[in-house]
């Protein structure tokens, strides 16, 4: 492991455009599984790491009344321990799993899908800003986030590369970043005009190189 490349990484702030609001119910920003995951492969290498749930315990169950209706709940508690070049860090979860009582196996692994998922965030998140690291400073002010007003935005870095007369190295740099991934996915759940916008701009950028390769 490059310990002096990865420690470059992990001093960056934490991309703004990971960062999520806080999920119903309850309180505080977040980085989502996806996101850590992404940027451990990334930082440490796809072989460079891995985790392993060292406890997995389910800690409540009980059944009650919610509007009128019967609604099931499960709780999980879940360790994991994370290996990166022999560093080891813990972290600790609770996940839950509430809905109808028909339905106890998926509440199950709702709760434990959690659980594991949480339990991982928290270990890497001591590694430093892109795991999450950041979101624990309470004066947003003096969080280490990169300002979503000084990146150039995912579609006026594809048009760039289209005006450049771009390689497709360059394309490719855009559009196996991470970011780009994320800010796709997000595309596609929230707008679907502009996800089918940037899709155009990379079909448009694939003809002009076909038609250069051609030429």
């Amino acid at each position: 492991m490059d310990w002096e490349k990865v420690t470059a990484e992990l001093k960056k702030p934490l991309d703004a455009s990971a960062v999520r609001p806080p999920a119903p119910g309850k309180f505080g920003e977040y980085v989502d599984g996806k996101h850590v995951i992404d940027e451990a492969n990334r930082i440490f290498g796809h072989d460079g790491w891995s985790y392993e749930v060292t406890r997995l315990q389910q800690v409540s169950e009980q059944t009650v009344e919610h509007r009128g209706k019967d609604q099931y709940r499960v709780g999980y508690l879940c360790t994991v321990k994370v290996n990166i070049d022999g560093v080891i860090r813990e972290g600790t979860a609770v996940g839950s799993g509430v809905g109808n009582p028909n339905s106890v196996a998926d509440h199950h692994e709702s709760a434990v899908k959690e659980a594991e998922t949480d339990a991982l965030k928290r270990a890497l998140r001591t590694f430093g800003n892109t795991f999450g690291l950041a979101l624990y400073e309470k004066d947003k002010d003096k969080r280490e986030v990169s300002d979503p007003n000084q990146a150039i935005g995912l579609r006026d870095q594809l048009k760039a590369a289209v005006e450049s007369r771009a390689t497709a190295e360059d394309l490719a740099s855009v559009t196996n970043d991470p970011r780009f991934k994320r800010d796709m996915e997000s595309f596609k759940s929230m707008d679907e005009a502009k996800a089918n916008e940037v899709s155009a701009l990379i079909t448009q950028q694939e003809n002009t190189l076909s038609n250069r390769s051609a030429a």
